[in-house]
């Protein structure tokens, strides 16, 4: 059975290590796997939830295009870089914009509890840091508590699978390469 793979770059930067890194990750699984990508330095929308949910904003084609591939995927897999103990607001903007009522989750009658949208899918989620090694844990634990326990499982999604890289902007030429060799790999076997 074919996996379907929903490919996130979300780095709002146009030249990255994480567009390099999902490039890799993107050549690789191609091969076995039906992948759809998306770049956040191409989409162009309003990030700001202007009226919360009090009110339906409409939603620019890349977001539209976006909940629909995230419906249609069976793995996510995001690329993004942590800038100050954060996501990079765009990125959240994305989040704010794309994963709403309806789409990921929705509420019943009096029920605090969401109903989960996104049950059965899986996810990876890939982090580049600029904190020495020995800090990459302490620095993505806001992160991924934000984007994997709050935002993917409150919508149903396995707990996601992680890879947490840096010093970027520390590395040598040699531990690109070796976290190039293993984002290669991950997109070989799709997880």
């Amino acid at each position: 059975m074919s996996k379907n793979i929903l490919l996130l770059n979300a780095n709002p930067k146009t030249e990255s290590f994480a567009r390099l890194l999902a490039d890799h990750y993107q050549i690789e699984a191609r091969v076995r796997f039906d992948v759809r990508r998306f770049d956040l330095p191409e989409m162009a929308f309003q990030p700001s939830l202007d009226q919360g949910y009090d009110a339906i904003q409409p939603l620019e084609p890349c977001l539209q295009d976006f909940q629909q591939q995230l419906k249609w995927a069976d793995h996510l897999v995001i690329v993004s870089p942590v800038w100050w103990g954060g996501l990079p607001a765009k990125f959240k903007g994305l989040i704010d914009r794309a994963i709403l009522p309806g789409v990921a989750f929705q509420f019943e009658a009096d029920n605090p509890e969401p109903v989960p949208l996104l049950q059965g899918k899986t996810a990876r989620i890939m982090l580049t840091m600029d904190a020495p090694p020995e800090m990459l844990q302490v620095q993505a634990q806001p992160v991924l508590a934000q984007l994997d326990r709050f935002t993917l499982q409150f919508c149903g999604v396995a707990p996601a699978e992680t890879t947490l890289l840096g010093s970027v902007i520390l590395s040598t030429a040699s531990e690109r390469e070796e976290w190039i060799k293993t984002v290669k790999s991950l997109g070989a076997e799709g997880i």
